[in-house]
């Protein structure tokens, strides 16, 4: 997945208000981002970080400028939410996700559930496959951890997960892993313990859980490789 171009280096003042940040630019301009990510972004939003910002030129945005990435020691790291849908359904439609293949169709964001959306609903001759997809940015060690607030959406998800699979159809729990600097991925017991039991419920249940790293770049975002999940941890 391409990143809009150019992206703009700055450096990071402070994030408040969860979609808010300040940075100073290259120039001394301090300006006033969009920060499309609604966790803690714990480990991700340290004042005098370098950042990478996106630019609209929609005349209607309040504010142009959109937090893509920032370097954390030597790791670029993407933190905007709004990304991995997009990333898992490319990899889907060009065949790099073997364990979702063989559905003739990808759709976003349908309705279903009490009141949701799932982020990626897959169909074909084998039926119905409904694929959550999580943004991961937390890592302690080499462990990528999810979640990095408690998520009272994120256990919804899985419930409605568990629902699906009842019902006759594939639920999936789909991590993306944007740092490239971890080499599996946990459920963060000590930030939301409830999310981590549901999980492992889940998986009990027959949800599915897949974890991709992605290769994070200025100029692209690309799924490679899939990583292990630790439930026993």
């Amino acid at each position: 997945m391409k990143i809009p171009q150019p992206l703009y280096r700055g450096t990071l003042l402070r994030r408040y208000k969860r979609f808010l940040a300040d940075v100073q630019l290259a120039d001394g301009t301090a300006i006033t981002v969009h920060c499309p990510n609604s966790g803690s972004m714990m480990g991700c939003a340290q004042p005098g970080s370098t950042v990478l910002l996106s630019h609209s030129a929609n005349p209607a945005r309040k504010y142009p400028f959109t937090w893509e990435l920032v370097e954390v020691g030597t790791t670029l790291v993407g933190i905007n939410t709004g990304r991995p849908n997009s990333l898992v359904r490319e990899a889907v439609c060009e065949g790099r996700v073997p364990e979702l293949a063989g559905y003739n169709t990808v759709r976003p964001e349908v309705r279903y559930g009490k009141n949701s959306r799932i982020d990626l609903l897959l169909s074909g001759p084998a039926g119905l496959c409904y694929v959550e997809v999580k943004n991961v940015t937390l890592v302690d060690g080499e462990t990528a951890l999810f979640p990095d607030a408690v998520t009272e959406r994120g256990q919804k998800h899985l419930l409605e997960l568990m629902q699906a699979v009842r019902e006759g159809a594939r639920g999936v729990i789909f991590f993306v892993v944007q740092r490239g600097d971890a080499r599996c991925v946990a459920p963060a017991d000590r930030i939301d313990p409830e999310y981590g039991r549901l999980l492992r419920k889940a998986v009990e249940h027959g949800v599915e859980s897949f974890a991709y790293q992605a290769r994070v770049e200025p100029e692209e975002i690309r799924l490679t490789r899939r990583l292990p999940i630790l439930l026993d941890r």
